[in-house]
């Protein structure tokens, strides 16, 4: 996809996601209870940001907080939950697993990535649990999933940005390294020029709390972000 840059937006209901939409978004993650790192969103909060929204929309596949080790009633509602979310129209889904040893569960993780096709599996931040990122790597492609959203193993994408840059390229176009965590249009340029990434992904966390309510300053800060995305060579 050279030449052509994406922005993901990572929201908690309607109003944030049309806020993103009009701020110049390409994608939304749709969640719930972000403060937590994004839950799995109801199926009626999916349906009502669906008839809203045009841009795609990948919906988070988290059943709980915390660690990303599930028992099996929480695998059958993950389950579930990518049942709802192609019934809903999403356009994607966005999960993760890990076993025993902060390893990725390839089995489980497959099973539900051939359950969500033909959608794009996300595999998200437990990625940045695991202790070797490059074990990890492969073992996520085995899985089928599609993207890794990843701060590179560090607290933020600028601090894990030399480590995404080796992602990138051990990953060969075998799937997308996203990068995300603490991205802003402050620092946006220079985790751009560091990684090589054509994906990014922000919440906005640091510029605006997951609390706040004032969607008219979230718009405009997506839309001095997707400014700069538009702006690469």
């Amino acid at each position: 996809m050279a030449g052509r840059y994406l922005l993901e937006i990572s929201v908690d209901g309607l109003d944030k996601a049309l806020a993103a939409e009009r701020g110049g978004a390409d994608r939304i993650e749709l969640c719930a209870d972000l403060s937590v790192g994004g839950l799995t969103p109801t199926q009626e909060v999916l349906c009502g940001v669906r008839k809203k929204v045009r841009i795609p929309i990948f919906s988070m596949v988290r059943p709980r907080a915390g660690d990303f080790v599930y028992s099996g009633s929480e695998f059958e509602d993950m389950k579930r939950a990518i049942a709802d979310a192609k019934e809903s129209g999403m356009d994607g889904v966005v999960l993760g697993i890990l076993g025993k040893g902060y390893r990725v569960d390839v089995e489980r993780t497959q099973e539900l990535v051939s359950l969500a096709g033909p959608l794009p599996v996300t595999f998200h931040r437990a990625f940045d649990e695991c202790a070797d990122l490059r074990e990890t790597l492969e073992a996520v492609i085995r899985t089928g999933a599609t993207r890794i959203l990843t701060s590179g193993g560090a607290s933020g994408a600028p601090e894990g940005a030399a480590v995404l840059a080796g992602l990138i390229h051990l990953s060969r176009d075998r799937v997308t390294i996203l990068p995300g965590g603490g991205i802003s249009a402050s620092n946006f340029n220079d985790v751009a020029r560091r990684t090589h990434a054509h994906e990014f992904h922000s919440g906005l966390s640091s510029e605006l709390p997951y609390s706040s309510g004032d969607y008219r300053r979230f718009e405009a800060e997506v839309r001095k972000l997707a400014g700069q995305v538009a702006q690469l060579p």
